[in-house]
């Protein structure tokens, strides 16, 4: 049964959800890849990847208990985590199940063997149709927000992504994200900074929160080499049920990209 009760507000919620919020468990977790070596799943943007505030379950917690479920194993099943979304984001997550996958896979992530493409719904335009961008980055503990500059400092991380505007709805515009650094808050400060921000994030520019309190940035494709198999690996993430995301959708699939 779906856990629909609305968690705490945490350190990414500043405010109560409108909408009732389904979180992953056992019984509703999105699998989309999984063997012996790795798993990836669905992330649903109400999951967290880190244990905060609000003291809700894991995504992790919640794959471990789906694999000692699935394959009756005694005591607590190894799961480790290699890289992490925001709470409000959605999308593939990609975790480890053996100390050597994990081990080659935060490798793989470190040194940027990994693609991640993600899918925006913005309001405004960014100033070219498709560009790379370079910026420096600073965080402010205190606000749990990253601001992005032209120039470098000694407190800030150098970042890099690339994009692309993917198409046009009647009030926003959609656009998929390449990012080759994994910064603090990277996409969502970056096209706040090029006057994109991003639907329902209102930390970062938006004017009006999401009912159910996610932003609409989905990581939508993860690219690597298999850790162990030395295979190419491609998992692709449907986006969340939104009238948005489906508009998205179709034009994904009319225009090549």
């Amino acid at each position: 049964m779906e856990n629909q009760g609305t968690p705490k507000v945490g350190r990414e919620w500043t405010t109560v959800p409108k909408e009732p919020i389904v979180m992953s468990n056992v019984d509703n977790l999105r699998v989309l890849y999984e063997d012996n070596h790795i798993i990836a799943i669905n992330k649903r943007n109400s999951d967290i990847i880190q244990s905060d505030i609000s003291g809700d379950t894991t995504l992790c917690d919640v794959v471990k208990g789906y694999v000692k479920y699935k394959y009756n194993k005694p005591g607590l099943a190894f799961i480790g985590t290699v890289h992490r979304l925001d709470r409000p984001v959605s999308g593939v997550v990609l975790y480890a199940r053996t100390t050597k996958a994990l081990n080659r896979l935060t490798n793989m992530f470190k040194y940027r063997e990994v693609q991640k493409t993600y899918w925006a719904v913005v309001k405004g335009l960014p100033p070219l149709a498709e560009d790379r961008v370079v910026n420096y980055l600073w965080k402010d503990e205190k606000q749990n927000k990253t601001f992005a500059f032209n120039e470098p400092a000694s407190n800030r991380k150098e970042s890099e992504l690339s994009y692309k505007v993917i198409g046009q709805g009647e009030n926003y515009t959609f656009m998929e994200v390449y990012p080759k650094t994994g910064r603090h808050h990277q996409i969502r400060a970056t096209l706040s900074s090029l006057g994109c921000p991003i639907k329902g994030d209102i930390k970062y520019g938006s004017r009006r929160t999401n009912d159910n309190a996610s932003i609409h940035l989905h990581a939508r494709k993860i690219e690597f080499i298999h850790p162990v198999k030395q295979i190419p690996i491609t998992i692709i993430a449907p986006p969340p049920e939104d009238v948005l995301w489906d508009e998205f959708l179709k034009i994904s699939l009319e225009k090549p990209h």
